[in-house]
């Protein structure tokens, strides 16, 4: 990446998930946060519905205030023969636009964090930021992210899965052994979704099968988690090969979890960073999630979230976000400014990682021939 120069960064956000408002609110952030004079920004917005958004919904989808920060377009093209989802791309003021040299797909949940939109980069030939299409996928099935967790030997809190269509006949049967095996409080979660959406706390056995079924909205799994009087701390990972982990930060939420709400509306939940922990906890979660991480096979960025048991000081690794927040009040950029990498050179890290990896990956023989 030529110093001097702008970076051609093309922001990819919206898209069709229940966390399509945080993508808008992420998108706004890193865009505001950049200086024009670094990067040309290019907005490229994915409606609710899944469609590639056109120039007035783009701009409708970000503030009035950052619409001369971007150009919006409503194509994106391949770098290479092998796909060209289009060849038109202009620049709204009609003259031919750059094409971004790297993608930053700030999209959270099903259908941008869960490995189709890296499978389309990949097959379209174009860089992007952030973990592959494997990483994403695992990162994004909590079921299967939590048994290669315990296949890999990390502490993770004891689970039960369920598939939504066996809910009716299987309901009683579940709420024995959930009775059996964890007692109350548990809490139930759809299996690929972030963002807390869906999650619900059970402190009975009469508030079961309503909490179970309020998940089961959102996905063709839901986990049912043993319930854990703990700390929540969370740590970011950033690197390819060599991943290095941050300080790590606590979330004092103000309600029972850090929910939906807490995250995105609440002022009254509070991030400490660094978090109150003795030295020893903090490098024990820093070496789990840089673990975590190369689990999955992460590349680029995730963070990791944990809990630390009170009254033993037990540390759970609880899950891994492949693409955080990067909202004004996103625990990822802010472990990472506390830990000297303030936002603009984070961003130009990530860009750099993501080039990093499409080369390598270009290099590669596919072929025995």
């Amino acid at each position: 990446m030529a110093r001097g120069r702008k970076i051609r960064l093309g922001i990819l956000f919206g898209g069709r998930s229940g966390e399509h408002e945080v993508s808008l609110t992420s998108a706004a952030s890193v865009i505001t946060a950049l200086d024009p004079a670094q990067f040309e920004i290019t907005a490229v917005g994915i409606t609710k519905d899944g469609k590639l958004a056109n120039t007035e919904e783009v701009r409708r989808m970000l503030p009035p205030q950052l619409h001369g920060r971007i150009v919006p377009y409503n194509a994106l093209d391949a770098h290479n023969s092998r796909m060209r989802l289009t060849a038109n791309l202009q620049d709204g003021k009609g003259g031919r636009q750059s094409l971004p040299e790297i993608i930053f797909p700030l999209l959270h949940g099903p259908y941008g964090e869960d490995g189709t939109i890296q499978g389309l980069f990949e097959i379209a030939g174009l860089p992007y930021i952030g973990c592959g299409v494997l990483a994403s996928a695992v990162g994004m099935d909590k079921d299967v992210m939590k048994r290669l967790f315990e296949q890999a030997g990390l502490p993770v809190v004891p689970f039960l899965v369920i598939a939504t269509r066996d809910l009716v006949k299987r309901l009683d049967y579940l709420k024995r052994a959930v009775a059996r095996e964890f007692g109350y409080p548990v809490f139930s979660k759809p299996a690929n979704l972030g963002s807390s959406v869906g999650v619900v706390k059970i402190h009975s056995e009469k508030e079961f099968d309503e909490s179970v079924r309020c998940s089961a909205q959102f996905d063709k799994k839901i986990l049912i988690e043993r319930g854990v009087d703990a700390r929540e701390l969370e740590c970011a990972v950033l690197g390819n090969d060599d991943p290095e982990a941050s300080v790590v930060g606590e979330v004092i939420p103000s309600h029972e979890f850090y929910d939906y709400n807490d995250k995105y509306h609440s002022p009254s939940s509070r991030l400490v960073i660094p978090a109150d922990i003795s030295a020893k906890k903090a490098n024990e979660v820093r070496n789990l999630a840089v673990r975590a991480f190369q689990t999955i096979d992460g590349s680029g960025l995730a963070r990791v979230d944990f809990f630390m048991e009170r009254n033993t000081g037990k540390i759970w690794l609880n899950e891994i976000n492949t693409m955080p927040g990067f909202t004004p009040i996103s625990m990822y950029p802010r472990l990472w400014a506390a830990s000297g990498v303030p936002f603009e050179k984070l961003i130009h890290r990530l860009v750099e990682l993501g080039l990093e990896r499409y080369q390598e990956r270009n290099e590669r023989r596919i072929s025995g021939i």
